[in-house]
């Protein structure tokens, strides 16, 4: 019969070789793992940024449509509807978060 080695002494002799194969691993992938999750949240901020830039121009081009066609209008001395005209205009805020600093 071949000897039979405890199961504590395996334990014992492989214990400190797991440790000095799995330590770097481990550390690389939560190296890694760290340095993807900065990227991403570099990359949605920059996406956040773009947006509200977006969003501003865009209200920018309504205030400026909303100028020029108030200044289509008819003048007072000549016909018009009325109050119809002034409830068609929409009203436009042109608020965006570009002056929110985090």
């Amino acid at each position: 019969m071949p000897p039979v080695a405890p199961p504590f002494l395996i334990g014992l002799i492989v214990a400190p070789l797991a440790k000095r194969l799995l330590k770097p691993l481990v550390r690389g992938v939560v190296k890694t793992s760290v340095g993807v999750v900065m990227e991403v949240k570099k990359a949605a901020h920059e996406a956040g940024e773009n947006i509200h830039d977006l969003a501003a121009e865009v209200a920018a081009d309504v205030v400026a449509a909303q100028i020029a066609s108030d200044g289509q209008r008819p003048t007072e001395g000549a016909t018009s509807n009325g109050p119809k005209d002034e409830a068609r205009t929409p009203k436009v805020r042109a608020s965006t978060g570009a002056g929110k600093v985090q």
